[in-house]
């Protein structure tokens, strides 16, 4: 059992600074070799003063041409580390880039949300360059308007994986022969979103795969090709990825003794025709040592505050809505995530967050009840329409005080300003999960908050995660209990009472289960995320099924959590009933076996 700890005291200011000094580089972005006209509008439009250490060790390899492996936390300015000597390098280029010549750098991203995102960092980094031409291909979006803009030249292709091969297939008018960058982005979630099989067809297709016949080698003009793989965790699927994709690749952020000082490497060589296969193989089989001692060696930023709360199943609902009411009170100014296992799930938090009315008298009196939640919110998952989840993503990023409820599509990569809190109100999975997840707060060097619901037949999980280095102290919830009023007035003292149990949580319980069963639409969205919730709790992987087992569960006290009185059906239960009944009346039946008798001889 985890020590339960009070609340940590907020990093000293010296502590932060030392988090910003190991964060940034300690060199401008003219050191890095960017062309003047780039670092004026880093620094005067974009507001980056000076790279993160990331950044200034990956910008100068990007600018070599050798191949590139980053591995790096969330929230380290991955994006700009390979963007910035992209367009460095075009608008260098002679005669200058011109839309009819095509695509020259094609970046892959596992979401939509990711792809907008990237694409908006490049049109600002390109505003002085107006000749260079970013565009974006994605699953969602009017196919025949993309093969428009397509046919006119796109210079910088952001495009999820699915998408971008449907257009190498099937888009003659779609003109790669200048192809120059394959940028892999967030590489350990496009292939954990099942896009490994996409990726392979699209390096085939492009011949990038390592061993593949150079498609450029019969033309005129050899046109050498650059792969750059980022990604916050290594795995097995992402080394092979990188072992298809990368040829002698610059390695950093692996671990301090190979990371590359400067624009030097000890595991890289971008002269790689003047090596022996000796040394090649040499070369390639560090290169695979170094990436599998890297496997699950995570790092999270140092100001990032993380902390569980240890919270019985039936009260879980009424527990966050609590801690949300006590975040926006403290401050009403600020952002907050809320990650959920399923979109059914999120479609009913979402409603229940945006629409229950409260009235903390000591009657519910109807004229009297306001919103429990003053705030907006929103909602973000796979299977909404392109258009509501563009509104979503660009609505939340826009607003200064928000919540967003969403699935672990919110969790690849995005960059949400002013995101100080994550809550992950179900249990992530893989510890890989739990990084993308709280990488939404505490990003470029801001502080940060992220915390965990766990049930106490859950509590183990917190050792696999202290097995990847991550660390949690418990949060004060009692301290926040108490601090609201019991039937208008908050008394000084209180008797230490279980958390089931106090007034509180009994009256806001109550209320969410009015609010449920006022409406059947509300009830049906509880029941079905209900269900699908026990669906995905069943869908733990390896060990985590010996800590996430749903034998352990109380399957009325999760019916609570969705604000429901009674146990859904979860697999037609009437329905089995009936056949049960039907079979015992078929062998009631059924003429009894005589038994036979031996013959006479």
């Amino acid at each position: 059992m985890p020590k339960k700890l009070g609340k940590p005291p907020p990093p000293p200011a010296a502590a932060q600074e030392e988090g910003r000094e190991e964060l940034f580089a300690s060199c401008s972005f003219a050191d890095l070799g960017l062309h003047p006209t780039l670092c004026a509008h880093l620094q005067d439009k974009m507001g980056f003063q000076a790279p993160t250490r990331i950044q200034a060790q990956a910008i100068p390899v990007a600018m070599s041409g050798q191949h590139m492996l980053v591995k790096a936390a969330t929230g380290t300015g991955k994006t700009l580390a390979y963007l910035a000597p992209i367009v460095h390098l075009l608008q260098m280029r002679e005669p200058r880039v011109d839309r009819t010549h095509g695509t020259f750098a094609l970046v892959l991203v596992p979401t939509r949300e990711l792809c907008l995102q990237v694409y908006g960092i490049a049109q600002q980094l390109v505003h002085r360059f107006h000749w260079i031409v970013p565009g974006y291909v994605m699953g969602g979006e009017n196919r025949a308007k993309e093969k428009a803009r397509l046919r006119k030249g796109i210079s910088i292709l952001i495009a999820t994986p699915g998408r971008l091969l449907d257009h190498l297939q099937h888009t003659a008018s779609f003109v790669y022969s200048n192809l120059r960058w394959i940028v892999f982005d967030e590489a350990d979630s496009i292939l954990e979103l099942g896009f490994g099989k996409a990726v392979e067809d699209i390096l085939e297709h492009l011949g990038s795969r390592n061993g593949a016949p150079d498609q450029n080698k019969n033309k005129g003009e050899h046109i050498r090709r650059q792969n750059l793989l980022l990604s916050a965790t290594l795995n097995e699927k992402v080394n092979r990825l990188a072992k298809i994709s990368l040829k002698n690749p610059v390695m950093i952020g692996l671990d301090d003794q190979k990371k590359p000082s400067g624009k030097s490497n000890t595991l890289g060589n971008s002269h790689t025709s003047l090596l022996s296969d000796d040394e090649e193989d040499g070369i390639l089989e560090k290169q695979n040592d170094v990436l599998e001692h890297a496997v699950d060696d995570f790092k999270l930023p140092a100001q990032l505050v993380q902390r569980y709360v240890k919270v019985s199943c039936g009260s879980r609902l009424a527990v966050l809505l609590s801690i949300l009411k006590s975040l926006f009170e403290r401050q009403i100014s600020q952002k907050v995530v809320i990650f959920l296992s399923t979109c059914d799930s999120v479609d009913f938090h979402h409603t229940v967050l945006s629409q229950l009315e409260w009235s903390s008298g000591p009657q519910l009196d109807m004229d009297k009840k306001q919103k429990f939640l003053s705030c907006k919110v929103f909602r973000l998952h796979g299977s909404m329409e392109q258009d509501d989840r563009k509104k979503s993503f660009l609505g939340f990023g826009s607003e200064k005080s928000a919540i967003l409820v969403s699935t672990d599509v919110a969790a690849r990569g995005l960059d949400f300003p002013k995101v100080k809190y994550i809550i992950q109100y179900d249990s992530p999975g893989e510890a890989s999960e739990y990084v993308h997840r709280v990488g939404r707060t505490a990003r470029i060097g801001e502080k940060g908050e992220a915390l965990l619901f766990l049930q106490p037949i859950e509590l183990d999980y917190l050792k696999d995660l202290e097995s990847h280095g991550v660390s949690l102290t418990e949060y004060p919830f009692q301290k926040v209990l108490d601090s609201f009023p019991v039937n208008g007035q908050k008394p000084h003292k209180r008797k230490i009472i279980s958390l089931d149990m106090h007034p509180w949580i009994m009256s806001l319980q109550r209320s969410l289960e009015g609010f449920v069963a006022a409406e059947d639409a509300t009830k049906k969205l509880a029941r079905d995320a209900f269900c699908s919730w026990i669906r995905a709790y069943t869908a733990h992987r390896g060990e985590l099924k010996k800590i996430f087992m749903v034998k352990k569960l109380h399957l009325g006290h999760v019916a609570r959590s969705f604000g429901l009185k009674e146990q859904p059906s979860l697999v037609g239960r009437s329905h089995q009933v009936q056949l049960k009944k039907r079979k015992k009346e078929q062998k009631r039946q059924q003429p009894a076996k005589r038994r036979k008798l031996p013959s006479k001889k």
